[in-house]
């Protein structure tokens, strides 16, 4: 019986989780308040037993310190899941999985229907996934934009545009600068994961 405890674990979804540094919080931040963990990912803890409601307030408490929040909706939870998925897309969109179509990864992934999902993001989020994506693709070229020294066409290539006037139309339409215009303004800051689908709702 002993062994069938300690062999059972807990999976939390938690938001607002969107690079390795998150991870790497996540998880310093559940073992200092004693929780075993076994594995964190984006938008994911997976953690030994079951926790206590104390261990549990104090869980969502040290979470909200660090901008995360811990979901227990099963929609939120769905719609959570998509958002990480677009991001590591967004993120590794290079010549591997340039081929892969997102309606295919997300419905692989999460194993529903991508009907579903999408019927789900958009009216929980009041946003499209495609649009969702675009947003997500350009704050990835305003980052290379700022601080690295790829030139528009790699760029281009990199996030799957068709071209260089194809990424800076569509810069242009979001951001109201062209890609030249952003780098050399003095203000690069780019917007938070959570805030995306309030600054650019569909009109």
């Amino acid at each position: 019986m002993g062994s069938g405890i300690k062999n059972k674990v807990t999976t939390l979804a938690i938001k607002n989780m969107v690079c390795d540094r998150c991870i790497r919080v996540v998880r310093d931040e559940l073992a200092n308040i004693g929780v075993n963990v076994r594995h964190v990912e984006l938008g994911k803890a997976i953690v030994e037993g079951n926790l206590t409601l104390p261990m549990q307030n104090k869980l969502r408490m040290v979470l909200t310190q660090n901008g995360f929040e811990l979901l227990e909706d099963k929609r939120a939870k769905i719609v959570e899941e998509i958002k990480n998925q677009i991001v590591i897309y967004v993120q590794k969109n290079d010549v591997e999985n340039k081929n892969i179509k997102l309606s295919v990864l997300l419905s692989r992934t999460i194993g529903r229907d991508y009907s579903y999902l999408s019927g789900l993001f958009s009216s929980v989020e009041g946003i499209t996934i495609e649009r969702f994506l675009i947003l997500q693709k350009i704050e990835k070229v305003k980052e290379w934009l700022a601080y690295d020294d790829r030139t528009l066409s790699e760029i281009s290539y990199k996030l799957g545009y068709s071209s260089v006037p194809h990424l800076s139309k569509q810069f242009k339409q979001i951001t109201g600068l062209t890609p030249t215009e952003f780098k050399q303004q003095n203000d690069h800051r780019r917007i938070p994961l959570d805030k995306i689908k309030m600054i650019h709702r569909v009109t």
